[in-house]
């Protein structure tokens, strides 16, 4: 019962660290910018930090079940 929770907040964690880190890749490998008025690498890095810091966070919650 009390694992409820916490596999649906892994869930969430991982389906949007794992798109993100799809769409970055993605928007990178194109040569489109990965957010308006920031510098490329900037935002390339700090999206993909975020994803991983996602998947990470998605795994941990997993771990709890």
């Amino acid at each position: 019962m009390e694992s409820g929770p916490a596999v649906f907040a892994g869930v969430v964690f991982a389906l949007f660290g794992g798109g993100l880190l799809v769409w970055t890749v993605s928007r990178a490998r194109q040569g489109e910018p990965v957010a308006q008025g920031v510098s490329p690498v900037a935002s390339v890095t700090i999206a993909t930090l975020a994803s991983v810091i996602a998947l990470i966070l998605g795994v941990w919650c997993f771990t709890r079940v």
